[in-house]
């Protein structure tokens, strides 16, 4: 990934594009490329969030698309906070993302939390059609001062 150099201050955008192997070794992978992205351009949007739902993208990619292709992960960081998406060659919609909960979650699945936490913990999400499949995207607003882990 190449920005600006620490001492630089951040510009008004920056992003990165990045083929992930279609594995489920991309999920790691793809949580240290956010949370570097975050942390170089000393980025105010909240690292953690961003590395769960960015895992959490990856690994519905992974699992829930088929082919070997890799997949992308596209991360903007923006003054007003950051956006990730996840690229993959399956045009299909991905499941109930923008659907609303239906009851809790059965607390003895493995599975089917994913979307729940994109839906909850981010300010908006959704999905578009691409050229070859689709991307599946979240934001996070940038974290005011007073509120930033010192």
């Amino acid at each position: 990934m190449n920005g600006p150099a620490l001492h630089d201050r951040p510009p008004a955008s920056a992003s990165w594009r990045i083929a992930l192997p279609h594995t489920t070794a991309a999920v790691p992978v793809a949580r240290a490329l956010v949370r570097t992205a975050l942390a170089e351009l000393d980025h105010a949007a909240d690292s953690d969030t961003a590395e769960l739902l960015t895992a959490e993208l990856v690994a519905n990619a992974v699992e829930h698309t088929a082919g070997n292709g890799p997949i992308e992960l596209v991360v903007e960081l923006l003054p007003s906070g950051c956006q990730v998406e996840v690229h993959d060659p399956d045009p299909a919609p991905p499941g109930n993302l923008t659907l609303p909960t239906q009851g809790d979650p059965d607390p003895w699945q493995e599975h089917g939390r994913g979307l729940l936490l994109i839906r909850t913990l981010s300010s908006s999400c959704g999905h578009r059609p691409t050229g070859s499949g689709k991307a599946v995207w979240f934001r996070l607003p940038v974290v005011p001062a007073q509120r930033r882990p010192s």
